[in-house]
């Protein structure tokens, strides 16, 4: 795509190893050089950022990968960000693949939405646009006070599933929890296939039901006003783990938006053993895998898991475009890196076309 170079610039937040070179591999794509500055922290432990080249007028795209060190990641961001806009740059878009904070967007006993502080202090610093991939929740998007574009990779990950799992028309698609069951549900119609519901103690804590915000039990009314009394909550009980619908003889392929604790997956992928599905993959954009979790994943019934790596770790090898990563205990874990939907969303915001032809939801 020719776009004239002066008409923009493309600025790395942070010197770590993957977002450097998700940089470099998207300005060799849109055919521009990757902006000078120098991102570090000093002695005590402040962030610092010196733009090395004017930006005065020009639309300036941040990118930001979120590695292990999330808080981090996020004042860089922010200090990149204040300092653009003070250095007169005209539009200050953040690429964030995986927008930290998100499993936090809903109030849960007395804690707060992070996620809405978070996008108050990027628009306060100056960002005037987002590219992300994949919310946890679609309607995060309204936390911010400007557009957010927010890329699938459905697409990516269905054309994986057709080119390269044998007979995956024998699969079924699962959903790790009923709260998981609408984006399966999704790759189920666009697939062609049946659907899964995995039920019960596993299932995801996150649900409304399950916020937390309840008061406590009522106090027995001394004034004589009994018609004033509130009824007590009765406590929750998780039912036994249980899967609705057949797997059995079936690829079971469990869809996903984070992989992170892996305890749920491989609750999920034994109970698909007992009944019978004698294969399991786990789909999913991003692969946050904290912990121990490639350990657990390999000592589990999980025979594959796709996804989205953010940023490198020891003893792996990542290999972008469609390539897999593998660890160097085995190819349980393997990766894809959306980078063809970074590049077209770059190029499609920045010459203002739609990027619903790519992969925004």
């Amino acid at each position: 795509m020719n776009v004239a170079k002066s008409a923009y610039r493309v600025f790395s937040a942070n010197s770590s190893a993957a977002c450097t070179e998700l940089a470099k591999k998207i300005t060799e794509r849109l055919g521009v050089e990757l902006g000078k500055s120098v991102v570090f922290q000093e002695s005590n432990r402040e962030t610092r950022v010196d733009v090395k080249e004017s930006v005065r007028g020009q639309t300036i795209f941040i990118i930001q990968t979120i590695p292990r060190d999330v808080n981090t990641a996020i004042m860089e961001l922010l200090v990149m960000a204040y300092a653009l806009k003070t250095s007169c740059a005209k539009n200050i878009i953040g690429v964030i693949p995986y927008f930290p904070y998100s499993k936090q967007c809903k109030m849960r006993k007395r804690g707060s939405i992070v996620c809405k502080l978070l996008a108050s202090m990027l628009a306060k610093a100056g960002l005037t646009h987002i590219i992300t991939m994949d919310l946890h929740q679609k309607e995060i998007q309204g936390f911010f006070s400007f557009p957010v574009d927010n890329l699938r990779a459905s697409p990516f990950l269905i054309q994986y599933i057709q080119e390269e799992i044998p007979d995956y028309r024998n699969a079924i698609i699962v959903a790790k929890s009923p709260a998981a069951a609408k984006r399966a549900q999704s790759y189920a119609e666009r697939l062609r296939l049946g659907l899964a519901v995995i039920h019960g103690e596993a299932q995801c804590s996150e649900s409304d039901m399950a916020d937390g915000r309840h008061s406590p039990p009522c106090v027995r009314n001394t004034t004589g006003h009994t018609g004033l009394e509130l009824p007590l909550m009765m406590a929750k009980e998780k039912p036994p783990i249980t899967v609705v619908g057949d797997v059995g003889g079936r690829i079971a392929i469990i869809v996903d938006d984070i992989i992170d604790d892996v305890g749920d997956f491989v609750a999920a992928a034994e109970i698909l053993k007992e009944r019978g599905a004698y294969k399991i993959y786990i789909m999913a954009t991003h692969g946050l895998l904290s912990a121990d979790a490639p350990r657990l994943i390999e000592e589990s019934a999980i025979d594959e898991v796709r996804t989205d790596p953010p940023h490198p770790r020891e003893n792996w090898l990542f290999m972008y475009l469609n390539e897999t990563v593998t660890q160097a205990k085995g190819e349980v874990v393997k990766g894809l890196f959306f980078l063809f939907s970074f590049f077209y969303g770059l190029s499609f915001v920045h010459c203002k076309q739609s990027v619903k032809r790519d992969a925004s939801s």
